[in-house]
């Protein structure tokens, strides 16, 4: 690297003899109970088993700075990795000075300067806090009230409403609980006259450190730390903002980029790999980061007959170039697979379609190319294009295409959308077609079991339902049968249906409903009329198709089934464009 690279190993009381910021774009505090415990354990069990000996605890990577605080000069450093086990060492030594007695002033004392120090102008010592939360201005303000004082951490019922509000800020509800949970750690009796002199003289660190910031976030990709793991997107987020090289501009792209992450939470990387798919629009080779650094930011080909890789056109530009990408592909996301776009159509058609998308498949790599449609066309035809990438999805799910055919086929969709010249032109595509005859083969027998079921179920709900109404399946769905699958001998469903009736017929489209609820066994089994009253009447009222079959079949015999599974299976075809010659249905009805 052009600058020097400063590294040395500290102990803990030298850890709090520095200057530190947790900058604008880092991270929230996301430690929970379970980590705050195992590093107090680890190092609580160290002094017991050796007293003399040092533990490691971990790296910290540094951004060095000169500061100027009216005639005192000072270095500071930017914290950007260790955060989580610093920040959780600071909340320790802040418990650790509130839990010492009175009398014990040296230690309150050290505590204190640990985490506050006074100015003292000739040593060039400025009035500050030793880790300065630059990440949220509340965060500061908590700092300020639950850490900074002497005894602030007492202060416990407030502390533990913060650590149970799912609305409070992050860093704040994941301090609150730490806090607790040391004062918890100390309560039971262990010594903290131990701990605390062990955690002084004999925690290690290990930091490295440089001037220029895009050194520093390089040191930050390259280093593994013990913490929380790095995901990929992390390591994305800080090497696009050392291209930035204005501190508002940065700052403001960190808060944008971290605003999108808490919206999609662990699904933020799931999000950037659809956007990768969209720019390369070929089946990923390696992990998310390695795809943007090789096959985005700078992507070559092999030249077989020289034996030599040759450089493309980067497909995206680090800095500006991504975050803007980025944003503009959230807002797609928003206005496309959120809103639900009631003003382009004045019904729920679109917003139907995406929730029986969203909620039947099960994968969603077809994401890519909606939103790659929405980018080009925005609303133009927007329902036709989703029903066609719907029903080509489906089909090559349902008709067992191996998942590698199946992003192969996603990625020709987003190549067409990008070549096309208008949205008529797309929508006549053969990209769309599919195998007509394997998808009736299969949907014309049994079905339940099969991962696409519900998906179908769905399908023809929404088709009931009409666009009028919202589509809202309910978190819990069951997929229950009529004729039940191992009903009593002396029952009446094994004098209407044959053994060979009930093999046949159980498991097909016509005898299988949705309920809210889970399924119960012993119930499933009732005969149909204390089944229809006992076990499905109040469990299937969301669902507008087990609503029409209570409703159209007050008997559950084989010509009812085979009625209900005729005009099912007719329906669901339909949605297909397969039409069934006369002779084709008799088959399937047999």
């Amino acid at each position: 690297m052009a600058q020097k690279i400063e590294s040395e190993k500290l102990f803990v009381m030298d850890v709090f003899t520095r200057w530190y910021r947790i900058p604008e774009y880092q991270r929230p505090y996301v430690w929970e109970t379970d980590q705050v415990v195992e590093l107090l354990d680890d190092i609580y069990q160290a002094n017991q088993s050796n007293p003399d000996s040092q533990y490691f605890l971990g790296s910290m990577v540094l951004k060095k700075s000169s500061k100027i605080e009216g005639s005192m000069k000072f270095t500071e450093y930017d914290l950007l990795d260790g955060q989580q086990r610093l920040t959780t060492l600071f909340l320790i030594t802040s418990v650790i000075r509130d839990l010492t007695p009175a009398d014990n002033e040296s230690r309150i004392k050290i505590c204190k300067d640990a985490v506050y120090q006074m100015a003292i102008p000739d040593d060039n010592k400025p009035e500050r806090l030793r880790i300065v939360f630059d990440i949220r201005n509340k965060v500061r303000d908590f700092v300020l009230t639950y850490i900074k004082p002497y005894k602030s951490t007492m202060q416990s019922t407030e502390l533990k409403r913060m650590a149970e509000d799912k609305d409070e800020d992050i860093s704040i509800r994941n301090m609150s609980n730490a806090i607790l949970t040391i004062h918890a750690y100390f309560s039971n009796g262990r010594s903290i006259d131990e701990f605390f002199k062990f955690l002084r003289s004999n925690v290690l660190m290990i930091y490295v450190a440089a001037e220029e910031l895009e050194d520093a976030f390089h040191l930050f990709t390259v280093m593994n730390n013990r913490g929380v793991k790095l995901r990929n997107s992390d390591i994305l987020k800080v090497e696009n903002l050392a291209k930035i090289t204005d501190d508002t501009t940065r700052t403001e792209y960190a808060k944008m980029w971290e605003g999108i992450e808490e919206y999609f939470a662990e699904d933020f990387d799931n999000f950037l790999s659809h956007l990768r798919t969209i720019l390369v629009k070929q089946k990923a080779g390696y992990n998310l980061l390695k795809e943007f650094e090789e096959n985005i930011y700078a992507p070559r080909d092999y030249n077989k007959s020289t034996k030599e890789y040759v450089s493309k056109p980067a497909l995206l530009t680090k800095g500006k170039g991504t975050f803007d990408y980025i944003k503009t592909y959230f807002n797609h996301y928003q206005s496309l697979l959120v809103n639900d776009n009631f003003n382009v159509s004045k019904c729920f058609d679109i917003a139907n379609q995406v929730t029986l998308m969203m909620k039947g498949f099960e994968a969603d790599y077809w994401i890519a190319p909606a939103l790659r449609y929405y980018d080009k066309y925005k609303t133009q035809d927007i329902l036709e294009f989703l029903t066609k990438l719907e029903l080509k999805f489906s089909a090559d799910w349902i008709t067992s295409l191996s998942p590698t055919n199946r992003v192969e086929n996603v990625n020709l969709i987003i190549k067409e959308i990008e070549s096309s010249s208008d949205t008529k032109a797309l929508l006549a595509s053969t990209v769309f077609d599919f195998n007509k005859d394997d998808l009736a083969r299969v949907l014309t027998g049994s079905i339940y079991g099969r991962k696409f079921a519900k998906y179908i179920l769905l399908k023809i709900d929404m088709s009931y339902l009409g666009n009028t109404t919202k589509l809202n399946p309910p978190e819990l769905i069951s997929i229950e049968h009529i004729l039940p699958q191992t009903p009593e001998l002396s029952s009446q469903w094994c004098t209407d249906f044959s053994d060979d009736d009930r093999e046949k017929w159980t498991n097909r489209l016509g005898n299988l409903i949705f309920l809210s609820r889970r399924k119960n066994t012993a119930q499933s089994n009732y005969e149909y009329s204390k089944k229809r009253d006992k076990y499905f009447k109040g469990n299937i009222e969301l669902f507008s198709n087990s609503v029409r079959i209570m409703k159209d079949y007050p008997t559950w015999e084989l010509k009812d089934l085979k009625k209900n599974h005729e005009e099912m299976l007719v329906r669901t075809l339909g949605f297909y464009g397969i039409k069934l010659t006369d002779e084709q249905l008799k088959d399937a009805l047999q």
